[in-house]
């Protein structure tokens, strides 16, 4: 492996580890605000759903002792033993399973019947959109897994995706914090949502919901999604815009993950310029485009002299037109590498936090300069894998999948144009 393909994964590695959510759940729980509701006296139940879940309750416990209660749900292969005092279930991402109910009905079983006095310590993380759910009355579970499967293809945006979710959801767009009423909801929350909306956050169970039916029954047609009558009936029913019994604080960001990255590659002697933390366009555009950053650069020391590592963070999406393998920061990887074709000193990753990209083992991809020449001699053609969404595969044949396996948290997801 060369210098740089070292160095790239040591930066990789110190970003997702600067976000791990256990310090950040202990610096929110010590806040004045929760400190002083847990002098109250009441209970404190634990909610705990995303990929993030199961540390995030693990963190949560280390402070409540004894006293924890509660459930997380989480998905397959991210939960790590046994909680006292905690219901541990795993479940389906990101189309939600029989699992995914189950899971929910035992966390709602858990703040049924609380007081004034009681408190919820919502932990929420990326993925719990797909890992919390309880369909509304009318719904299916088949309902919910064949609508998000149609907008994981679609390539509708994060939150297009869940204001569909949440007119669905007996739990979501605010109908938890409504069912866990008169109790309080202290929401912690590791964000995996471009600009943090909290109502956009796993669907936000627990905040007022922005978005309106009338927004959903566009979204519905701006795709051309094939909803049975019943569905569109019940995306006409408007969700929560108010709520008086919670508090939130957001602990975990792409902009966290970014400014570590940055920071990890200033220690290893690269100049960081990070472009954005708001990426969100088309994966393979966004790859093409980050190895014309690193060409320009290259050639005439613009936007940053080498050696310089460029950032950009955030979460790109992937038209489905294939029946490959594959997962965004794959696409944007092998993207890239057709733009950096040639060059002895560039390395490209992109990488999803939580470390899964897809429906796959990998957390994204690794490229440079040679990439490209060793797919051809394999007769690998780099615009017909991205037509056939194959990334996985062209990928996993020259050796350049970026695997870390699941890391335990989700924010979003960040490039790398790593430039000697």
């Amino acid at each position: 492996m060369s210098k740089l393909r070292e160095d790239a994964m040591k930066i990789v590695k110190q970003a997702i580890d600067a976000v791990l959510p256990e310090a950040a759940v202990k610096e929110a729980l010590a806040r004045g605000d929760f400190t002083a509701r847990r002098q109250r006296g009441g209970r404190v139940v634990v909610a705990a759903i995303g990929k993030a879940g199961w540390r995030m309750a693990r963190a949560a416990a280390d402070i409540l002792g004894s006293s924890a209660t509660g459930a997380v749900v989480t998905k397959y292969e991210h939960s790590m033993g046994d909680i006292p005092g905690l219901e541990i279930f795993e479940a389906g991402h990101p189309v939600p399973d029989e699992n995914t109910i189950k899971g929910t009905e035992a966390l709602l079983r858990h703040v049924k019947g609380l007081g004034p006095d009681d408190t919820v310590l919502f932990l929420v993380s990326g993925g719990g959109s797909a890992l919390f759910e309880l369909p509304a009355e009318g719904v299916s579970l088949r309902d919910m897994a064949d609508v998000t499967s149609q907008l994981l293809a679609c390539g509708a945006d994060i939150v297009e995706i869940n204001t569909i979710r949440k007119h669905l959801s007996s739990v979501k767009g605010g109908r938890f914090a409504q069912l866990c009423a008169p109790a309080h909801v202290f929401m912690t929350v590791l964000s995996d949502v471009l600009g943090d909306r909290l109502d956009s956050i796993a669907s936000g169970p627990a905040w007022p919901d922005s978005s309106t039916s009338e927004e959903a029954l566009a979204i519905v047609k701006k795709y051309g999604l094939t909803l049975p009558p019943h569905l569109l009936e019940v995306l006409k029913q408007e969700t929560p815009k108010n709520l008086d019994n919670v508090t939130a604080v957001v602990t975990g960001s792409v902009t966290a993950l970014c400014a570590a990255a940055s920071k990890a590659a200033e220690e290893l002697g690269y100049s960081p310029l990070l472009l954005t933390t708001t990426l969100s366009c088309e994966a393979r555009e966004a790859g093409s485009f980050l190895a014309s950053v690193a060409r320009e650069a290259c050639a005439s020391g613009r936007p940053v002299k080498g050696p310089c590592a460029v950032i950009a963070g955030g979460e790109t999406v992937v038209h489905l037109t294939g029946k490959g393998k594959g997962g965004r920061n794959q696409e944007l990887a092998l993207s890239a590498a057709g733009g950096i074709a040639g060059l002895k000193n560039v390395v490209i990753a992109s990488v999803g936090s939580d470390g899964t990209d897809g429906p796959t083992d990998a957390a994204g991809g690794i490229v440079d300069g040679e990439t490209e020449g060793q797919m051809k001699k394999l007769r690998i053609s780099i615009p017909e894998v991205l037509k056939n969404n194959d990334a996985y595969t062209a990928l996993k044949a020259v050796d350049s999948l970026l695997i870390t396996g699941p890391t335990g948290t989700n924010v979003n997801d960040f490039a790398l144009a790593l430039i000697g």
